[in-house]
């Protein structure tokens, strides 16, 4: 899975098409992402005396299959792929923007 945790993703796809956010959390075994503001949710919360919320009807997000979110271009703001590079100094593998190929760091 290319997406990872602190990326800006765009929803692609589902109720919340068109929708930007940053991923909260990823589940790579499941291949979803929670998006921060996509995908929300009502909970029941049952009331609870070590909570500083108690209880009632709670707005979660929920994760989003990763097939339907893209990447967001760090550097024009557009939609992009990502494609995994080598770098020439560390031979470690960098994650890079298709469209402008600029490194990410996330």
């Amino acid at each position: 899975m290319k997406i990872k945790k602190g990326d800006t993703v765009a929803i692609i796809a589902g109720k919340d098409r068109g929708k930007t956010g940053k991923v909260l959390q990823t589940f790579p075994a499941l291949e979803r992402v929670i998006v921060e503001g996509a995908n929300i949710q009502k909970r029941h919360e049952k009331l609870r005396k070590n909570t500083k919320q108690g209880g009632g009807i709670v707005s979660v997000a929920a994760p989003v299959h990763v097939s339907n979110v893209q990447l967001v271009d760090p550097k024009s703001g557009k939609l992009t792929r990502i494609g995994i590079t080598r770098d020439a100094k560390t031979g470690a593998r960098v994650r890079v923007a298709k469209k402008s190929g600029t490194a990410l760091t996330a």
